[in-house]
């Protein structure tokens, strides 16, 4: 239900013109695992145009896809879609990396299920506190990628990084 609601929320933003682009991001380690390219059909289920839908198949972890979006993407700004309780660990990291980011709260799942999720929050919290201490970067970089409308949606999973584009 976390997904679900998180694609309906992303679709209600972009339905009602708040956002033009939508970057989704997360895990793509394994081949029969691939959440950007689930997030994508889906979003074109609910209707939004695939010319402008974005993956990033390195969003690991919160703080990789909140750093790729600003320094993989060149987002200098932009809108976080998650649960409550997700958002506030995703604007914290936005706002140590000095990264403009609000967030859109997606609806909560039912009582049980967050309860569920509670030590796994936990644990993630603390994780991103060493991460801060310690200014780890995301796990990979990657070419500079454009948001703007364009006829092929897949991008290149290129590990390189220019980084002579890069600020700290």
């Amino acid at each position: 239900m976390y997904f679900k609601f998180r694609m309906d929320a992303a679709y209600e933003l972009y339905k009602s013109g708040k956002v033009k682009y939508i970057l989704v991001s997360g895990d793509n380690r394994h081949r029969s695992y691939n959440e950007p390219r689930q997030m994508r059909l889906d979003l074109i289920k609910l209707g939004v145009d695939k010319k402008h839908i974005f993956l990033d198949f390195a969003g690991f972890r919160t703080r990789d896809s909140i750093i790729r979006a600003n320094k993989v993407f060149e987002l200098t700004n932009f809108t976080i879609v998650s649960q409550p309780f997700h958002n506030e660990r995703a604007i914290l990291i936005a706002r140590q990396k000095k990264i403009d980011a609000i967030a859109y709260n997606a609806h909560n799942v039912r009582k049980l299920y967050r309860l569920r999720q509670f030590p796994r929050e936990i644990g993630a919290r603390v994780l991103m506190f060493i991460d801060i201490i310690l200014n780890r970067p995301p796990k990979f970089y990657g070419d500079i990628i454009k948001i703007e409308e364009h006829e092929n949606t897949i991008i290149n999973k290129s590990n390189k990084l220019d980084k002579s584009k890069i600020k700290s």
